[in-house]
């Protein structure tokens, strides 16, 4: 029986142990898992719990159903994650940092718990049973209608609504988006890049490549190297590195989509937080045809929210129907219809500007501390996104960047770790991700014995 010490957020936090045992191969490839009652009662929480956190596994690919049967561990290639719980020199997970630069949360201070709870509560009052209805498959009028609105005063694209999908989460539309455009496809997706992107396409069954990033991006020359036929990129501020794919690049790389008869999957996983001028113009924005654009909330509001949404053209939209117009939609309609209230009353908006304050502050504190460096250093800050690189030319090896941040107190990954596939032009560079960083940890930043 699978016995786990659960957090607040029971359901996640279940998925999360679940799936890390599967990625470490404590979980076999066709081992049967505890029914959801035996589970539920092990661990102490609802049945509910366990069906949520069962599905997402199974949205995602880890775990699959046979009816009456149960479920059980998918075959996953547990080689090709090797072993998530240790990242040399030191062992994540197991210590806890001054300051980290790995952590992607937005910290816990900065939700607004309060005017959430003052929406939830409003919710309960005005839908009633209404929330008990089935959900619709691409998610709830009102949340659609509502994320139009923000994409058209935020971003500067007028979106049907119609064509909007509600999701749980920007990689479970990954897997909608296999489906959508075939498992016969080839995926391309950036080198380095968040690697969980490539992890959910080949789950989903499909085949994936590799398309080296460069300063300003990837180069749509090399398409055919690739021999793609869908691209996922995230051209306003990539990640790891920071590159922002140029207006010229962009229009080629929708062409060479276009000739092929493919499709740009446009990440736009952080574009709120452009921190120096307005947002740059989406690609959707230039070709709703041949892009498929993708956002969450994650950023500017948590992780463990689970909500995020894409933006179809009209012919992938049809086939979606199709493919999932008798299924339910996997986010609660109560968390959507709080949410479509949150952009409505104009509150995400104003949540969004007091976190670019808030990090543009966090931000200068760092680039002034690590400005005082008497080592050699080379600071890329585009002033997009919640992340800049630090290049350390003298720097022994990556290794020696960690062990010297480490024994500061300061936990951080360099560009190799987020490489798909080896490259020798990506050494020696510092991932500074401050997403997570308080004003107070960053201003109590001390480097010196980095120096």
């Amino acid at each position: 029986m699978l016995t786990y010490e659960l957090g607040k957020n029971k359901y996640y936090s279940l998925y999360s142990h679940i799936r890390e045992d599967i990625l470490n191969g404590r979980i076999k490839a066709g081992e049967k898992l505890p029914s959801k009652r035996s589970l539920a009662q092990n661990l102490g929480v609802s049945v509910i719990t366990v069906q949520t956190a069962y599905d997402q596994l199974l949205a995602e690919g880890y775990i699959f159903s046979r009816e009456r049967s149960g479920y059980f561990v998918a075959d996953v290639n547990v080689d090709f994650y090797g072993n998530k719980a240790v990242e040399s020199p030191i062992v994540l997970g197991q210590r806890s940092y001054a300051v980290d630069f790995v952590k992607g949360s937005a910290p816990a201070e900065l939700f607004p718990f309060s005017y959430w709870a003052k929406l939830m509560r409003n919710v309960l009052s005005d839908c009633g049973e209404h929330l008990l209805e089935r959900v619709p498959c691409d998610g709830d009028g009102e949340l659609k209608a509502a994320i139009a609105g923000y994409l058209y005063r935020v971003r500067g694209i007028t979106v049907d609504p119609r064509y909007i999908i509600i999701g749980a989460g920007a990689e479970q539309l990954y897997g909608v988006i296999v489906q959508l455009l075939g498992r016969d496809k080839v995926y391309a997706v950036e080198n380095p890049g968040y690697k969980n992107i490539a992890e959910a396409y080949r789950l989903n069954g499909a085949e994936v490549v590799c398309a080296n990033v460069f300063s300003d991006g990837v180069n749509p020359a090399e398409w055919d190297n690739w021999g793609a036929d869908i691209l996922h990129i995230s051209p306003s501020h990539h990640f790891p590195t920071g590159a922002v794919t140029p207006a010229s690049s962009r229009t080629a790389l929708i062409a060479r989509a276009a000739e092929r008869g493919g499709y740009i999957v446009e990440d736009d996983y952080d574009s709120e937080f452009r921190l120096s001028g307005r947002p740059l113009q989406t690609m959707y924005g230039v070709s709703s045809d041949r892009v498929i654009y993708v956002n969450t909330f994650s950023k500017t509001l948590a992780p463990s929210m689970r909500m995020g949404y894409m933006v179809l053209p009209p012919v992938l939209y049809a086939e979606y129907i199709k493919l999932f117009g008798n299924n339910a939609g996997v986010v609660p309609l109560f968390e959507q219809k709080a949410l479509a209230r949150m952009i409505n009353e104009g509150a995400l908006e104003r949540h969004i500007n007091r976190l670019k304050n808030y990090y543009r502050s966090v931000r200068g504190i760092l680039l002034q501390k690590i400005g005082s460096l008497a080592c050699p250093h080379e600071v890329s800050e585009t002033g997009s996104g919640l992340h800049f690189t630090v290049k350390f030319p003298t720097a022994e090896s990556d290794s020696q960047i960690k062990s010297v941040a480490a024994r500061a107190s300061i936990n951080v990954r360099c560009l190799s770790d987020y490489l798909l596939q080896p490259r020798e032009d990506c050494s020696l560079t510092a991932v500074i991700n401050y997403s997570g960083v308080t004003r107070e940890q960053a201003a109590c930043l001390d480097i010196k014995n980095l120096v």
